[in-house]
């Protein structure tokens, strides 16, 4: 099942994704990525219910998304409701978006992984980056967003930063511009 939704993902794919700014992405380039996925594979989930992996995960959750633990050493177990797997080609559903909880030197074999299950999006969280890897998932058809939270840019595109009353415009995952 996963080899033939895999092969038609790549069908569908038939060009390299276009050239993206990995150090400025728009607001309405994040939204549309998080509005078009629905299953969510997330690559480094700790069983540890403080980690953040875990509110992450539990976040996406609570906002729609499927989100599919991956952890070879909790393979078989259940994190919030879902069967955690030990790689990505183990999941039997089509997957949307890879979101990796991992180092950036990880990263690469990760990416090389969600680009042969067709997974269509690959998200790098905060302080993971690897542009090696992104250009191979650019060069196959993947979206790719580096040093980024799904959970942080969907609380902050849709307002719900603003219920804390932290607001401010300066909590952000874009890097500042220097003042001149």
């Amino acid at each position: 099942m996963a080899g033939r939704v895999a092969t038609a993902a790549r069908a569908r794919r038939k060009t390299a994704a276009p050239a993206v700014d990995h150090d400025d992405y728009t607001d309405a380039y994040l939204r549309g990525i998080l509005g078009r996925v629905r299953v969510i594979a997330m690559v480094g989930t700790s069983t540890n219910w403080n980690r953040p992996s875990s509110f992450a995960m539990k976040y996406l959750q609570h906002k729609g998304y499927r989100v599919i633990p991956v952890n070879p050493n909790a393979a078989g177990e259940t994190i919030l409701g879902e069967k955690v797997y030990a790689a990505l080609r183990d999941i039997p559903a089509h997957v949307d978006m890879v979101d990796i909880f991992r180092n950036s030197a990880a990263a690469g074999p990760i990416v090389d992984e969600a680009i042969a299950i067709g997974a269509e999006i690959v998200w790098m969280q905060l302080g993971v980056r690897n542009d090696d890897a992104a250009r191979r998932a650019e060069s196959a058809g993947l979206t790719v967003i580096m040093n980024r939270c799904p959970k942080i840019e969907y609380g902050r595109l849709h307002g719900e930063l603003s219920w804390g009353g932290i607001n401010s415009g300066i909590i952000s995952s874009k890097r500042m511009k220097p003042r001149r």
